[in-house]
């Protein structure tokens, strides 16, 4: 039951209790509006509990990030035309990350 269908109860209960003036033998209409007034408050209730639990979209109005830990070293190929480019015997993609594995690219 979603907040709307609860809203809607809480509604329809309230009319029937409060504006409702008919009397009748067997059916009670201001208890049915109490019993739907009742109703319509617990799922109210259930249905802000369970989206207060899920946490929406945003934390608070800050965004979530995600950071991601690898322990494999990274790998890069790097193609000139004069071959590899290397730096004091050591090759290197854009002067930051070892190059782990070279291949020649056809």
């Amino acid at each position: 039951m979603g907040i709307v269908v609860s809203m809607l109860l809480i509604a329809v209960g309230a009319v029937m209790r409060f504006a409702v003036t008919v009397k009748g033998h067997g059916f009670n209409v201001h208890t049915t509006g109490v019993i739907l007034i009742v109703i319509g408050i617990i799922g109210a209730i259930m249905s802000i509990v369970y989206w207060a639990s899920w946490g929406g979209f945003g934390h608070n109005g800050v965004g979530r990030r995600t950071t991601v830990i690898s322990t494999q070293q990274p790998t890069a190929t790097v193609v000139s035309s004069q071959g590899p480019v290397a730096d004091g015997g050591r090759s290197v993609a854009n002067g930051e990350r070892p190059v782990v594995g070279q291949r020649e690219v056809q």
